[in-house]
């Protein structure tokens, strides 16, 4: 069933969709009255609806029901993404959305090959968050997860430390692997620090480890930075029962 985000809790009988929206709904899907479609309010609510109208550029909706998101986890995952190179960005949010993260936020590393800035970050950030919200209308999300703004590694490593398990996915890890660190823990929220294509520095480990992160290997292949944080999403949200 088709589905669209609105911003704010619709409390009316009805919802009136606009923009692109509602060319989606008029010239895209073909959509015509009567046809039934999902509205999320982007809160964890979704109203399922009936088309009525779609006169003068708009798709006017009534609500037949309201119940909460059944696409949402119940842990809250964030993933610190090293900038890759080229549009594999686009790929990872993407992918990332879609098994369950609810925040997605890049920095740059001492490794990070690909160093935009200003007007070219900004654009790359926005188009990312296009990406995030069209994943969570294709997969049935009940919240547009967030794209933050780029950060250092250092502000990465502190704003992982605040959750409840912060995981610093590091190639040459040797003792801990990430399922005996998930099924040692009870947990809400994740954060789950990835390097970009050439890996974390020796001094980017030692610093995560000294910020509170733990140290944990994603088994014996070394996979690709775009491999890497969907491996580990999934992990996370078998183990906590999301999948």
């Amino acid at each position: 069933m088709p589905r669209f985000f609105v911003d704010g809790a619709c409390d009316g009988d009805t919802i009136e969709l606009t923009g692109d929206d509602a060319h989606h709904i008029t010239r895209v899907l073909r959509m015509k009255p009567g046809e039934a479609l999902t509205v999320c309010d982007g809160a964890g609510t979704d109203y399922h609806c009936t088309l009525t109208d779609t006169a003068g550029g708009t798709a006017v909706c009534r609500v037949d029901a309201r119940e909460a998101s059944r696409g949402e986890p119940n842990v809250f995952v964030t993933l610190y993404m090293a900038l890759p190179k080229g549009d594999k960005m686009d790929f990872i949010v993407q992918k990332a959305v879609e098994l369950g993260a609810c925040r997605v936020v890049p920095y740059v590393g001492a490794r990070s090959v690909s160093r935009p800035d200003g007007k070219a970050l900004q654009k790359k950030i926005e188009r990312w968050r296009k990406i995030a919200r069209e994943a969570a209308q294709q997969c049935g999300r009940g919240r547009v997860p967030e794209v933050g703004e780029c950060v250092s590694f250092a502000e990465a490593v502190r704003m992982a430390s605040e959750s409840d398990l912060p995981l610093f996915l590091y190639e040459s890890e040797q003792e801990n692997s990430l399922r005996a660190v998930l099924t040692a823990h009870s947990f809400a929220s994740a954060a789950l620090m990835v390097g970009p294509e050439g890996g974390f520095a020796d001094e980017e480990a030692r610093d995560a480890v000294q910020g509170g992160l733990a140290s944990v290997s994603l088994g014996p292949r070394i996979l690709r930075c775009e491999t890497a944080p969907l491996a580990a999403i999934t992990a996370v949200l078998y183990e906590s029962g999301n999948l």
